[in-house]
């Protein structure tokens, strides 16, 4: 009888301490997509691949938001300095448990915004986030605090992280790259799925698309045979880089039939030495050709693209 008794109660201080980790995570509202307390709206708008990534532009620094700050014993400085910022980490999301909540910002939480919580990025303040496992990158603008958990780096919307897709394990490893003032005066994001293989010099090979494919699209899809290479000065698009090589022709026989054929550019599947498979269209001109495509391209197809020299 004994042992019971104090079996029964240690189990009952291991459920009061499980629920008091629970609940400083959930009010430290950075938990997430990743806990059971938050998740999407029971109906959530069907459009959300057209939704755009963030526009950066020059914004002034909340004062208020600027200083030091501690988070459950934790001393957080946010970096005003304006210059680089790359890390790698986990993300998490956040949704409909915060929506219409006011964010670090002042702001409203949009749960349907490209937006996101970091602990030391200025507010406001912009970032290119790209997922490790698929390649996919959005920009989102930092108006929140958050995450304070050890693992995370960053919280994202819930359309950022949709746009990822990583709603469902609700985490993903990712690369956190601060959009700089002068890289925002200039307006040349680096295309990030280049940055997380580290093979920006790295030479490629045309992948030739398996014929399954080539019959979706027989003219849009570049094949081996038929590239020329690309001209001096001109650019690319890149959609997707992908380590399965099935994965990028799928994306590659999808977006195929959806660009629009007044860009005069085609589709192809590259690899890099490191067997990156980046789906990639083009080549444009020049830069500022491939710029002016951006919209249409992610008008029609959803998914936004980056600019990739050759």
């Amino acid at each position: 009888m004994h042992d019971t008794v104090i079996r029964l109660g240690r189990l009952v201080c291991m459920g009061l301490v499980l629920a008091l980790l629970v609940a400083c995570s959930g009010g430290a509202r950075r938990g997430g997509g990743y806990y059971l307390d938050d998740g999407p709206d029971a109906n959530p708008p069907g459009n959300l691949d057209a939704v755009p990534d963030a526009v950066p532009k020059i914004e002034p620094f909340a004062p208020s938001n600027s200083k030091p700050y501690v988070v459950f014993g934790k001393t957080y400085t946010p970096d005003v300095s304006g210059g680089p910022y790359k890390t790698q980490g986990r993300a998490s999301w956040y949704g409909k448990k915060f929506h219409g909540n006011s964010t670090a910002n002042g702001e409203r939480y949009n749960m349907y915004g490209m937006t996101a919580a970091h602990p030391t990025l200025p507010l406001p303040s912009y970032a290119r986030v790209t997922r490790i496992s698929n390649g996919k990158s959005v920009v989102v603008r930092v108006n929140d605090r958050g995450p304070f958990l050890n693992d995370r780096v960053i919280d994202l919307s819930y359309v950022a992280a949709y746009k990822l897709g990583m709603l469902g394990p609700g985490s993903a490893e990712v690369v956190v790259e601060r959009i700089t003032p002068d890289q925002i005066r200039n307006w040349q994001p680096a295309p990030a799925t280049l940055n997380v293989a580290s093979a920006t010099n790295a030479p490629e090979r045309t992948v030739v698309v398996p014929q399954a494919v080539s019959q979706i699209v027989p003219q849009a899809v570049a094949q081996a045979n038929l590239t020329q290479p690309a001209l001096p000065g001109s650019m690319y698009l890149q959609l997707g880089a992908f380590s399965d090589a099935s994965k990028a022709q799928e994306l590659a026989a999808r977006v195929s039939s959806q660009i629009p054929a007044s860009l005069g550019a085609s589709v192809r599947v590259e690899q890099t030495t490191n067997n990156l498979h980046r789906v990639r269209l083009g080549p444009f001109a020049s830069r500022d050709a491939a710029v002016q495509a951006v919209n249409p391209v992610q008008t029609s197809t959803g998914v936004a693209p980056s600019l990739s020299p050759p």
